[in-house]
């Protein structure tokens, strides 16, 4: 594996929310809520994950959203641009554009639909580690891939990609965790992807969260990782509990429905629009929300 700054990619990572009005990609609104997590301490910014539904964006949307990101973040904290599309063809636009645009790294999701074999994974991102040296994430996710990523396969990709430098692990196994550190060090980047592990997998070893509940509270979760990083477990452990609820209703509907409902209820965002077939939260939900947030003492 490739050497890479002591503190960098660790830390903070929130992966930012795309805001839509009437249908389309709201530029003023994204570069608020880049300014919005500098401005809260995070230790960097994940464009286009998951949570910012990458899915339902156009691959000319994707690409002004990294460079939007990168003109305001760029130079302050780094920008992970995440690249990956179930098309194959679709990631390499994307994450040829990554490079040549500046971004600091990038995070592959492991194509979804498609259920490739363990030796189709190795393919998938040994090619395109001849694309680019920047260094290179895996996103294992399979509620939403459909596949898993063995260790051993994880190993077989480093073999081809030294600059395949860490993953982001949305799935609820500690012991993967583990397995990963122990047999590649734990100078591996192993990033948080589900909300509820975030203190248990830090004090395991990982080196920081890209969670989405960093869109409504950026500075605690700088902080948790903060205070692990400097063996605070305490104040890490307290912070644990003081999310746990928010951490919970992240999941109350399919992500990010609840969290842009709880940006929107907080001024952070003035629309919780979504593109079909995604839908904003129900009555039901939101007043569920509200009490979530008034229990977290955000809402009077």
């Amino acid at each position: 594996m490739i050497e890479l700054p002591k503190r960098f990619l660790r830390g903070s990572y929130p992966p930012i929310i795309t805001p839509f009005r009437d249908g389309a990609v709201d530029y003023d609104a994204y570069k608020k809520l880049v300014e919005f997590q500098l401005a809260g301490g995070s230790h960097g910014i994940l464009v286009t994950g998951t949570t910012a539904e990458p899915s339902s964006l156009s691959v000319p949307e994707r690409k002004k959203l990294l460079e939007i990101a990168l003109g305001i973040a760029k130079g302050k904290v780094p920008v992970v641009a995440a690249t990956g599309s179930q098309n194959h063809a679709e990631t390499v636009e994307l994450t040829m554009h990554a490079d040549k645009a500046g971004a600091d790294a990038l995070l592959i999701v492991t194509p979804y639909y498609i259920r490739p074999p363990q030796r189709g994974l190795v393919e998938y991102y040994a090619d395109l580690g001849t694309r680019t040296k920047l260094p290179m994430m895996i996103y294992h996710i399979p509620g939403r891939a459909a596949v898993n990523v063995t260790v051993d396969t994880v190993a077989a990709i480093k073999e081809r990609v030294p600059h395949l430098v860490g993953i982001k692990h949305a799935v609820n196994d500690l012991e993967f965790v583990t397995h990963c550190l122990a047999r590649f060090g734990l100078e591996f980047r192993m990033f948080v992807g589900l909300e509820d592990l975030s203190y248990p997998m830090l004090c395991v070893g990982a080196c920081g969260l890209m969670n989405a509940v960093g869109n409504l509270q950026p500075r605690r979760l700088a902080d948790m990782c903060e205070h692990v990083f400097e063996e605070r477990l305490l104040p890490a452990r307290d912070l644990h509990y003081a999310l746990f609820e928010l951490n919970q209703a992240v999941f109350y509907d399919t992500n990010p429905i609840a969290i842009k409902y709880m940006m929107r209820r907080l001024g952070i965002i003035e629309r919780n629009e979504h593109r079909i077939p995604m839908v904003p939260a129900t009555k039901e939900l939101e007043e569920r929300l509200d009490g979530v947030l008034r229990r977290a003492k955000l809402l009077n």
